[in-house]
Order: structure tokens, then C-alpha cells, then sequence
């Protein structure tokens, strides 16, 4: 059983779990996203979002605070900077993380996990979508109907031309004069 095991130990002693989730938090706040296995892209998004939501507020303290688990400058001044204007609104679910299929070698389920403010294809396809949606309606739109002449033979032998009206739904059957 598995009672209170909240922690995914990735195989890995502390100190190589720690270093890894640290490097990998770095990657993802200077890339935006990052190609990794399913499993530790689930233990950085838990490693992460606290320290996102920690540059929400910008004082000293949370920046030594982010600081001691990043161990990087560039990094922290990247999340206190654009990262924490972007996500100032949000109230927590700053990643998503995509199921990329399985790795040709061993078989590993990948994933791809990105900061969600920062995909810019995604976000460029919702203003646009939102730009050229008019009014919606739930009512089928009819679109005008061609007119076409059909020869149809009846059961006498005879011809009959059956001509479409375009205004009109119901359809009329003309005997030809021969």
C-alpha cells in the first residue's frame, strides 16, 4: 500500500532529486517549456508552481527564498520579472503539461510541459478565434440550392424532366410536349 507516499522519489537519492528538480525548474523559467518524461514533469510542476506563486510577491524575502531553490540569477530575475507579470491574475495552475507519446528507446511516456501564459501559438489562435467569431446561433444555416435538371423516366416510357425551384422546398415534375 501506498498510504501518505506523496513524494515520487524518480529513482533518485535527495540530493540528485533536489538538484535535478532545480535544474529543470531553471530550464523551464528561461525556456518556457521543456520536453521530459511524464513522471518528472509531474514532480516539477509541483517543485514549481509554489515558487511561481512566491514571485507573485516581490520582496526580499521571497526572493531569497526562490533563490535558495533555484540557485540561479538569471532565473530569479526572469520569474520576478515577466514571469510574475504575466501570471499576476492567475490563482495557481501556471503549467500544463502535454502527453508527447513514448520514447523510442526505452519506451518512456514523454510530455512537454510549458509556463501556460507563454504559449504564444495558442494564445494567437484564441484572440483570433475570438476576433472572427460573430454571433453564433444554434440554428442550421441553409445554403442556397442549384438549380438542376434531372431526366427521371416514368413507368409509361415517357421522359420527365424534373426541374428544382430554388425558392421554393418542394420540387415540380413537368411533362414534356412530344
Amino acid at each position: 500500500m501506498r498510504h501518505g507516499k506523496t513524494i515520487n522519489h524518480l529513482g533518485r537519492t535527495k540530493s540528485h532529486r533536489v538538484a535535478m528538480l532545480s535544474n529543470m525548474a531553471n530550464s523551464l523559467i528561461l525556456n518556457k517549456r521543456i520536453a521530459t518524461t511524464l513522471a518528472k514533469a509531474k514532480a516539477l510542476r509541483k517543485y514549481a508552481e509554489p515558487l511561481i506563486t512566491k514571485a507573485k510577491n516581490d520582496t526580499t524575502h521571497s526572493r531569497r527564498t526562490v533563490f535558495s531553490y533555484l540557485q540561479d540569477k538569471e532565473a530569479v530575475k526572469e520569474l520576478f520579472g515577466t514571469i510574475s507579470e504575466k501570471v499576476a491574475e492567475r490563482n495557481g495552475g501556471y503549467t500544463r503539461i502535454i502527453k508527447l507519446g513514448t520514447r523510442y528507446g526505452d519506451n518512456a511516456e514523454m510530455a512537454l510541459i510549458e509556463l501556460v501564459d507563454f504559449n504564444e501559438t495558442l494564445l494567437a489562435d484564441k484572440e483570433e478565434a475570438s476576433a472572427t467569431e460573430g454571433k453564433s446561433t444554434r440554428r442550421r444555416r441553409g445554403g442556397k440550392k442549384t438549380a438542376s435538371t434531372d431526366k427521371v423516366e416514368n413507368e409509361a416510357g415517357t421522359e420527365a424532366v424534373e426541374v428544382v425551384n430554388t425558392d421554393a422546398d418542394d420540387a415540380s415534375v413537368e411533362e414534356p410536349k412530344a
